[in-house]
């Protein structure tokens, strides 16, 4: 939330000094004539009325300046909301592409290898769990994709921007492989109502689908047709909704 201006403290000088300089400000405006139809209007209810001309004009000029005054802060108001948003948008956009980034860079890394794919087998799956969950401060769940054709290999600890990530990696019985990379990630970055959406994201070396949910990233990498990977990504996310991961 935006702190609006600090109001003038009670001394009477301070108002004394802003009210001079509101009219050093305007200088141009209170030496200008007033127009005639104003004039004539100021007439329009009599003789005994034009003596209060002047006053007519100095509080017409007066209120000049408060709409001008009053205009200036709210735009100034207005203008620094939008940047505060601008500014949080662009804290967030590089947070995302860069988890974004790393997990499909750590999936072209591991996913190549035949003997060493993962940390911990998937024969050790409740070791996996509690490790990782103790390393990511987060009781972390895995998915069964097996009714989509895939088991689990195992996984591992990553390091990241912002603290440990994991990696669990799945194997199709084709031998294709899909990893699903996940760790904290800051405010700016998680922020939105629509956090939960699914993004698609080819920047890195193979198509990824990711989501954040609750401060926590997700991101589903692998070498598969959009279709499909996106179908994996919806039975990842609903079953760890379901049960809270």
């Amino acid at each position: 939330m935006n702190t609006p201006p600090p109001p003038l403290d009670d001394d009477p000088n301070a108002w004394l000094a802003q009210r001079d300089a509101l009219r050093h400000l305007h200088r141009e405006v209170l030496d200008e004539p007033v127009p005639a139809n104003l004039l004539a209007a100021a007439g329009a209810g009599g003789g005994p009325r034009r003596a209060d001309a002047p006053w007519l004009r100095w509080g017409g000029m007066a209120a000049a300046v408060l709409i001008a005054f009053g205009a200036g802060w709210i735009a100034n108001s207005q203008w620094l909301r939008a940047t505060g948003n601008s500014a949080r948008l662009a804290r967030a956009v590089p947070a995302a592409q860069e988890f974004v980034h790393a997990a499909t860079v750590a999936h072209a890394v591991y996913t190549p290898e035949k003997r060493h794919p993962v940390e911990v087998a998937a024969a050790e799956q409740q070791h996996l769990l509690q490790w990782l969950s103790r390393r990511l401060d987060r009781p972390l769940r895995l998915p069964d994709l097996s009714a989509q054709g895939y088991t689990l290999v195992g996984g591992r600890l990553l390091p990241g921007s912002q603290g440990p990530r994991a990696q669990f990696m799945f194997e199709g019985a084709g031998g294709e492989r899909v990893t699903l990379y996940l760790g904290s990630l800051d405010g700016a970055a998680a922020s939105g109502s629509d956090e939960t959406a699914f993004r698609f994201a080819t920047e890195g070396p193979v198509p990824s689908f990711y989501w954040v949910d609750r401060g926590f990233g997700y991101a589903l990498a692998g070498a598969l047709p959009r279709d499909a990977l996106l179908a994996l990504a919806t039975a990842v996310y609903r079953q760890l909704e379901s049960t809270g991961g």
